[in-house]
């Protein structure tokens, strides 16, 4: 809808549940230097702060917000495979029909090559950064934010709130929202976004009609998340996993306990294996900066 439409037409809390439910989501095919791309700033002990406030759909879009699936890990070639998954848009992936088909075969040491190789969900909103105290000069801006499940379930429990003396706020209202705060913590060597919460209900901008169409209008479209030409094609994507695997050509996805037989030495003290990403001294916790932690690494390699 337009901006002038919007006012009067904001979408009710009941309507953006029920859509989160019945929508799959897309991917994105940008580079990890996206400049869109809001992140934010911790220090040397890993702490981050900064507040946002989540903005509405744009017109003709359903949700808010877009969502999609990747894989990350490292073959026994020492190359990554960082990729969007198919499945994002309803397609088969080659990621995952190789994890079935390891999960399948019973043998612990391929349910947990599966487990490694799993996909991870990520959200994608617009956002107006309201403050950002390790980089002033992003305040007032509108970006892109990519977070994951566990700040997504804040977003809903706001929707939905569990007890009955609690008022169900719509986050993406600009008039009737909340800002949000997000408070980082590094928790045992891990990004933790528990702390983070909605401040009390306010309009956005003081309910300024002007400031706050000037802000929609530089909102970003998230329809390249569901598209399918934003994504690699199912070839591509499993010519790559077999070069990442150190396949045969012409010899489909092996198990992990077939591909260590054909390709160790008899001599060989322990199989090969596809290393986890939780493996390296770097950790993440949930899917939130899952890509650039990633990107890092195989940059570095």
């Amino acid at each position: 809808m337009s901006f002038a439409n919007l006012k009067r037409n904001k979408d009710n809390i009941s309507k953006l549940i029920k859509a989160a439910e019945a929508t799959g989501g897309g991917g994105e095919k940008k580079s990890y230097a996206d400049e869109r791309l809001w992140k934010p700033t911790v220090d040397q002990a890993g702490n981050g702060y900064a507040i946002l406030r989540f903005l509405p759909a744009r017109e003709g879009a359903e949700l808010p917000w877009a969502r999609y699936w990747d894989h990350g890990f490292k073959g026994p070639t020492g190359q990554w495979y960082i990729e969007k998954s198919l499945t994002s848009i309803g397609q088969p992936d080659p990621v995952g029909e190789l994890n079935s088909r390891l999960w399948n075969t019973g043998i612990e040491e391929d349910k947990e090559a599966a487990r490694r190789q799993k996909r991870r969900l990520h959200y994608v909103t617009n956002v107006y950064v309201v403050s950002d105290p390790s980089n002033p000069e992003r305040e007032g801006q509108v970006f892109l934010y990519q977070f994951g499940k566990k700040i997504h379930d804040k977003i809903m429990d706001m929707m939905q709130p569990e007890f009955a003396d609690e008022d169900a706020v719509n986050p993406f209202d600009m008039w009737e929202g909340a800002d949000f705060k997000l408070k980082i913590r590094n928790v045992e060597g891990y990004r933790n976004y528990d702390k983070s919460e909605f401040a009390r209900p306010a309009p956005l901008l003081g309910g300024d009609d002007a400031a706050l169409e000037a802000v929609y209008d530089k909102m970003y479209d998230l329809s390249e998340w569901s598209d399918p030409s934003s994504y690699k094609t199912y070839d591509e994507l499993k010519t790559k996993l077999s070069s990442i695997l150190g396949e045969v050509a012409g010899m489909g996805a092996m198990t992990m306990s077939q591909n260590t037989q054909m390709n160790e030495p008899e001599s060989a003290p322990s199989p090969q294996r596809i290393e986890p990403v939780a493996a390296e001294n770097i950790k993440v916790e949930d899917d939130d900066d899952t890509l650039s932690y990633f990107a890092k690494l195989a940059e570095a390699d």
